[in-house]
């Protein structure tokens, strides 16, 4: 096999397999690891793969839509970011905690995690543990029903007084964006 069909077929393993060690790929080539690291330099200096510590993957193409929300393509801001972190390590971020409730419900059984910031604090917290604060008297600037999460119910309930609102956990607040959604259609 020459040196070219070997990097070819050590691009489709890497593509099926997304990590593959040098000495797994010497070992399914037959040849050495020497041989090996002479055929990845080329695809190393065209960026076609890098090294990693768990040995070759392969350099996924920089999705344009990165900073765009994956539930209504408006640019993500990272205060009002959400990040639905999937099993298969893919993350994904929408614009808004409103969008990235509607994102959840619709790939809920591929997310592990759904991470958002407090409103107040802008700390990190996990969704599943917030309150939903849907509707104050404040524009945010994105979607509607406007929604802003905070990690405690007492500050919650304190930004309501203020605000004005309804105040939800987790699952209540997506039943209710879903019944908004099935009557709306439409984020803006």
């Amino acid at each position: 096999m020459s040196t070219i069909e070997r990097q070819r077929q050590i691009l489709v393993w890497i593509q099926e397999e997304e990590v593959l060690k040098v000495s797994e790929i010497s070992r399914r080539l037959n040849v050495s690891e020497m041989t090996i690291y002479r055929d990845l330099k080329p695809l190393l200096e065209q960026k076609k793969i890098v090294k990693t510590s768990n040995g070759i993957a392969i350099i996924k193409e920089e999705n344009p839509l990165s900073n765009l929300c994956s539930y209504c393509y408006k640019s993500v801001n990272s205060r009002s970011a959400v990040h639905l972190i999937k099993k298969n390590l893919q993350i994904e971020q929408t614009c808004c905690i409103h969008c990235g409730l509607l994102r959840f419900q619709d790939i809920q059984t591929e997310v592990s995690q759904i991470i958002c910031r407090d409103y107040l604090h802008d700390t990190t917290i996990s969704a599943k543990s917030g309150y939903f604060l849907i509707d104050p008297d404040l524009h945010t600037n994105c979607c509607k029903p406007q929604v802003i999460t905070f990690q405690s119910m007492i500050e919650a309930t304190k930004f309501q007084k203020g605000f004005g609102g309804e105040i939800y956990d987790f699952q209540s607040i997506n039943d209710i964006l879903k019944s908004h959604m099935q009557n709306d259609h439409s984020c803006h």
